[in-house]
């Protein structure tokens, strides 16, 4: 509590309290540059830090433009100087989860990705296109504090498709499509229209749950339904290519449906996998 001199007729000194203020506000900035200090000292000190991306060397320019759209990933995912954002997948072999992979090159393409590929315990086999699908590994000489994003996938006997972010204070996050929307998020190609939006998210879940998880008959209308939406524009959203496609174009390659899709699907799946962020998983199909 702030004590000030009080004149006789009940007002304070004004002086004093300009005084006061302007070493309260001394104070302030003072905190402030600490604070500001001690991040850059952690930043320089510590293996793990997470350096400004602006000070890094980008890779060049690809010749084919990714999705549209930018994200700050400190805006996205909280400002952290002290460890690199570490983004952990558990995914059965027997199940590949060729979106994440896609997804992955994407992501790629944006920011600096420390990638790895583990193999737990339970699982006793896993054929070697899924070793190398994240691309060459990284050696031990390379520090982490160079990279924005660490994505680890580790092939592991689990019923479901699990993602930890930031362990400590996150809940995991479970199934291929609410990862996928993760993941996209960081790209900020999300649809900035409502509608499209609910879309979007609408294809998803009828391409898990019905496409991968359902039955013949399931499978054949949604086959027919996206036949039906890819006679009127090239993606499924119109114009543009979305988390739409590419989760939907994944769940019918790994689900070895090519062969007996309509006639705009087949063409729709080849201008997909036409693009170069496919190409990592072209292995995975053969």
């Amino acid at each position: 509590m702030k004590l000030f001199p009080v004149f006789q007729n009940g007002e304070v000194d004004p002086a004093l309290k300009a005084l006061e203020e302007r070493q309260d506000e001394i104070l302030r900035k003072l905190y402030d540059l600490k604070a500001t200090v001690d991040g850059l000292a952690k930043t320089v000190t510590t293996p793990d830090a997470d350096l400004d991306a602006t000070t890094l060397t980008h890779s060049p320019a690809q010749s084919e433009p990714a999705l549209q759209g930018t994200a700050d990933l400190d805006a996205l995912l909280g400002k952290d100087l002290g460890a690199l954002r570490d983004i952990v997948i558990n995914a059965n072999p027997a199940r590949p989860p060729l979106s994440l992979l896609v997804l992955h090159a994407l992501l790629c393409q944006r920011y600096q990705v420390l990638s790895s590929v583990h193999v737990h315990s339970s699982v006793s086999v896993v054929p070697s296109p899924l070793l190398s699908c994240l691309g060459p590994r990284h050696t031990d000489g390379y520090a982490r504090h160079r990279f924005q994003l660490g994505f680890t996938l580790i092939w592991k006997d689990v019923p479901r498709l699990q993602m930890k972010f930031n362990t400590q204070n996150m809940c995991p996050i479970e199934g291929e499509g609410n990862i996928a929307r993760f993941l996209y998020r960081l790209l900020g190609a999300e649809p900035r229209d409502p509608v499209c939006a609910t879309q979007m998210d609408s294809w998803v879940d009828t391409c898990i749950f019905q496409l991968v998880e359902g039955g013949g008959k399931e499978r054949a209308a949604v086959l027919r339904a996206l036949n039906t939406t890819l006679g009127r524009s090239p993606w499924l959203l119109g114009q543009d290519f979305s988390l739409a496609d590419l989760v939907c174009s994944c769940c019918i390659l790994r689900a070895r449906l090519t062969p007996s899709a309509p006639v705009n699907v087949q063409r729709w799946l080849t201008s997909c996998q036409n693009l170069s962020y496919f190409h990592c998983i072209q292995p995975l199909l053969q």
